[in-house]
């Protein structure tokens, strides 16, 4: 990455402000992008879809399945020769349905099924569904943890551009400096000196100017990135906080602290638990089938029409398009297909060690993960020691090859070395900076708290 980012050093101005300017900091720029990333709102969806299935399940534990239905028709009237009284129609031989006499009818059946008792089979769907909000409810801190990580990496991306461009000066400074003693000396006809030196020179002036282009476009895009991860206008003008790169402070605790953290607090491992209990109560609910469930039924029935008929009292006779019943009582419900049971248990018990196992995983690639980001830090604090220290010593080396050409002492060749050698460290100090405030970030996320990173 340093080739790269050494074009910063001759990076120009910085976006120019829009109408509307925002400015944010690290713990700003997560918290809206929390609040508005729709990959976060895309899983607090499908929490909301698990709530609202696990209330469904908790409204079927009554009036289970509850249902009317009605129809509609025309219904005739009656042809009564004989001049038969109404509640003695039944009697009638004669009596004959009038199709000529036409008349709306309408009719109503409402059936009822309660179950009583069912081996458990209403309750752990009832827990099933409820894991189920758990499960996605993991889902959606997992989300954010992974919204805030990219954050902070666009974050600090911006910020480290901005630091490069801020070497602009410094190196244009640099290479003019050296282009003046080559072209004194030139003049001056000194031996040591030659056209080639002064052409090494403008090839170097070349290669700044083409990464001027390469980095000022990568900064724009870094800032376009983190303006569209905070959903901000296109409008809208982004700047932040910090003027200067500067590496994040964290009093390091030891690795035991971090791994117990991660398996308090890790949204996999809430995921992982509500699975399991999720899959426990599918095996209840398939194995409540091999035994007989108590229901208890209500079936109630209504039709009329606005016909010439009357309703007969006798028991014994009805007019299907004039009548009203209620029926109800008890009942016993068993799958008799018991070797589809036995399947389906066996496959409740699969999925159940399947993820009980996927537990035990996800236990070990967490400690795993913990370790590696702890360890990152470590190496990452090293790493930034020894590029400051580098860095010390090329200003110190660059300043001598300054002193050695105001005493015709220098070499062209040297200098123009001591010029690369302190761009690039400099360059590479921001590099570790930004390399170590990562790595402090990643720790963080990697124990499932999200609130250190709100702390910066």
């Amino acid at each position: 990455m340093v080739p790269l980012l050494l074009a910063a050093l001759i990076a120009g101005p910085g976006l120019v402000s829009g109408q509307d300017t925002v400015r944010v900091g690290l713990s700003d720029a997560i918290q809206r992008a929390v609040l508005t990333s729709p990959d976060i709102d895309m899983q607090r969806a499908r929490v909301d879809f698990a709530e609202a299935r696990s209330d469904q399940a908790r409204r079927s534990r009554f009036l289970t399945d509850l249902q009317a239905t009605s129809a509609h028709s025309l219904a005739p009237g009656l042809d009564n020769p004989n001049g038969t009284a109404s509640d003695r129609l039944y009697l009638d031989p004669d009596l004959r349905n009038d199709w000529g006499d036409l008349a709306p009818f309408s009719r109503v059946d409402v059936d009822l099924l309660q179950p009583l008792w069912t081996w458990g089979q209403l309750s752990r769907t009832i827990d099933a569904a409820a894991a189920g909000v758990g499960l996605e409810e993991g889902g959606l801190a997992a989300r954010q943890m992974e919204v805030a990580v990219r954050t902070g990496r666009l974050y600090y991306t911006v910020v480290l551009l901005d630091a490069m461009n801020s070497l602009t000066d410094e190196a244009d400074e640099a290479v003019s400096r050296a282009r003046r003693e080559v072209e004194k000396l030139l003049n001056e006809g000194s031996p040591d000196v030659g056209d080639a030196d002064l052409f090494q020179v403008q090839i170097t002036e070349q290669e700044i100017r083409r990464r001027v282009v390469e980095v000022r476009e990568q900064a724009r895009t870094a800032r376009s990135a983190l303006r569209r991860q905070l959903m901000l206008g296109e409008g809208a003008s982004l700047t932040v906080e910090d003027r200067f790169l500067e590496p994040l402070m964290l009093s390091l605790d030891s690795l035991d602290t971090y791994q117990n953290l991660a398996l308090e607090n890790r949204a996999e491992l809430t995921q992982v638990s509500a699975g399991i209990a999720a899959r426990e109560a599918l095996v209840d609910v398939a194995r409540s089938d091999f035994y007989p469930k108590l229901i208890w039924g209500v079936h109630g029935h209504y039709s009329g029409t606005t016909a010439e008929r009357f309703r007969q009292r006798n028991p014994y006779v009805g007019d299907g398009f004039l009548s009203r019943s209620l029926e109800t009582g008890l009942g016993m419900q068993l799958e008799l297909n018991f070797g589809q049971t036995r399947a389906k248990v066996e496959q409740a018990r699969a999925n159940l060690d399947e993820a009980q196992f996927q537990g035990v995983a996800a236990r070990e690639l967490i400690l795993l993960e913990v370790e590696e980001a702890f360890r990152k830090v470590r190496i990452r604090q090293a790493a930034l020691a020894a590029a400051e220290e580098s860095f010390r010593i090329a200003r110190e080396w660059l300043q001598t090859e300054y002193v050695n050409f105001d005493l015709d002492l220098g070499d062209t060749d040297d200098l123009i070395k001591a010029v690369q050698a302190k761009l690039q460290l400099h360059a590479a100090r921001h590099e570790a900076v930004f390399d170590l405030n990562m790595a402090i970030l990643e720790l963080h996320a990697s124990t499932g708290l999200l609130e250190p990173l709100l702390a910066y």
